[in-house]
């Protein structure tokens, strides 16, 4: 049963990914990635939030795989790493090195701000 719903997080995950980033796109325009960046933020700040409310030996109560459905499928479908490479990769073998550069350090040290602050305030609330 954990295999269906990660299926279906991951299902769910990567249309919230898909509307995410093109609405982001049509806001900001593609010069840098902005959608990607976002998605990336955003998936770090809810990753650091679950896996601190509900870490494996959690004694909150939960509907079974709700963390597997989460963490796995819909943060799984959602984030980027993988479309945040390729991307970077595009822009410095087009010659837009700063943009790539700039795109490594905007999500990397923003994602980990974001997955510090999810932490930070799951704490504060399961305090």
């Amino acid at each position: 049963m954990s295999y269906v719903w990660i299926g279906i997080g991951s299902a769910v995950g990567g249309m919230s990914r898909y509307w995410c980033s093109g609405v982001v796109a049509r806001l900001l325009g593609e010069t840098l990635p902005w959608g990607t960046i976002l998605i990336n933020i955003l998936g770090s700040l809810i990753i650091g939030f679950v896996a601190t409310v509900m870490p494996t030996d959690s004694r909150i109560l939960a509907v079974y795989n709700t963390r597997d459905f989460i963490m796995i499928g819909v943060l799984g479908g959602y984030t980027t790493f993988s479309a945040f490479s390729l991307q970077t990769l595009n822009l410095a073998r087009e010659g837009y090195w700063l943009s790539a550069v700039l795109n490594v350090f905007l999500s990397v040290s923003l994602c980990l701000i974001a997955v510090w602050i999810g932490h930070i305030t799951a704490t504060a609330i399961t305090r």
